[in-house]
């Protein structure tokens, strides 16, 4: 049995205020084309389907028709909520789905979900884990002493009707850890809290063939081989794009008991996330035809008016402006270490303008700047 393993879509996110529905798109159908020239027969989706609990109309719409299309293709789909997600939403109609091969457990309600699918093999048992705190299975089971997340995730295993000697996969968005923590891609939020009560050591996967993590954006293994990360599909901050990772989609094949082969397919953005650096006019000068979203550093030792318009008349989708200069150096260097509460807001915000800009906001800026604040209502 061949199944693909997905996490972490975050439909309807944006980026600096730009809309990414256009490039999740690109990339579902990518993930699309894939599933079916490599006959896939199901499709895992582990958690933070939705960038937020209560998604846009578009985002929405995306989700939708990626699953009627799955559906039109015969692959069976196995989703779970995430942290992001609003778990009642997710669920909503799922019994009904169920009888189309889509298979979503959105809400941990005493019971692990289950769904069975079988290949010349054998029987291959799917368990679908949403994401769940302590409290929640503790609820279920008062008589167990669940003081943390491992505790509450080898409860519900435990209470699970499962058979060891079987195939077993099990789908979960937790922080799962092996000897080390997972590497961040650096576009996660919410993975960890203070201390160790989130952390889920992968040994609460031991009796399954394969566990299907989600949570963290890059893809790799958590403890063994088959206790893996998804990532996500694509790379949502410019630290994810600095640290150089290529995403994958990865392919789980299940054969007789025992037996599981992984292979990771590379993923091609309809955009990527690029770094300029340099000042205005060579940036301007050497500008080339392209879509991609630019955050971009200018080294000017002044500020440049209208910085960020002139740049996306070359650059359209440039997202984001910082200074690297001799002046934000400084002004990086000289930043007080504390005593930051006890200045008042407009001090604040002149220490910050200068530690970005490298100059004195104007009484026009400072203006707008406490206009702002006070509309956020960060100030009265």
């Amino acid at each position: 049995m061949k199944l693909m393993h997905l996490g972490d879509l975050h439909l309807g996110k944006s980026l600096n205020e730009f809309s990414l529905i256009e490039d999740q798109r690109y990339i579902l159908d990518q993930l699309l084309a894939i599933a079916e020239e490599e006959a896939v027969d199901g499709v895992m989706i582990c958690g933070d389907v939705y960038d937020r609990a209560v998604p846009g109309e578009a985002a929405v719409q995306l989700l939708d028709a990626f699953l009627t299309r799955l559906k039109e293709a015969g692959k069976a789909v196995y989703m779970i909520s995430g942290n992001h997600d609003s778990d009642e939403r997710l669920n909503f109609g799922s019994r009904i789905f169920e009888n189309s091969g889509i298979h979503i457990a959105g809400r941990y309600d005493g019971e692990l979900g289950h769904a069975e699918a079988s290949d010349g093999y054998g029987p291959v048992h799917i368990w679908m884990l949403p994401y769940v705190k302590a409290s929640r299975v503790r609820h279920f089971f008062p008589e167990e002493n669940i003081e943390n997340y491992d505790d509450a995730v080898r409860a519900v295993i435990r209470h699970a009707d499962m058979d060891p000697a079987g195939r077993n996969v099990i789908l979960a968005h937790q922080f799962v850890v092996g000897k080390t923590e997972p590497e961040l891609a650096g576009s996660e939020s919410a993975v960890s809290s203070v201390g160790t009560v989130d952390r889920i050591g992968w040994e609460c996967f031991a009796d399954f063939d394969y566990a299907a993590l989600g949570h963290i954006h890059k893809n790799q293994a958590a403890g063994r081989e088959t206790v893996r990360y998804a990532g996500s599909p694509l790379k949502y901050s410019l630290e994810e794009r600095e640290l150089e990772t290529d995403k994958t989609v990865t392919l789980v094949e299940l054969k007789e008991k025992g037996t599981v082969e992984i292979r990771q397919i590379p993923l091609k953005p309809l955009r990527e996330i690029r770094h300029l650096k340099g000042n205005l006019e060579n940036l301007i000068r050497h500008a080339e035809d392209t879509q991609d979203y630019i955050y971009a550093t200018l080294t000017d030792e002044q500020a440049q008016y209208d910085a960020m318009a002139r740049l996306q008349e070359f650059y359209p989708n440039t997202m984001k402006l910082d200074y690297d200069n001799e002046s934000v150096r400084a002004a990086m260097d000289g930043l007080p270490a504390d005593g930051t509460e006890e200045k008042s807001f407009p001090e604040l915000i002149r220490d910050f303008y200068q530690y970005i800009m490298g100059t004195e906001p104007t009484e026009e800026e400072m203006r707008i700047l406490e206009d702002a604040a006070r509309e956020a209502e960060v100030t009265s």
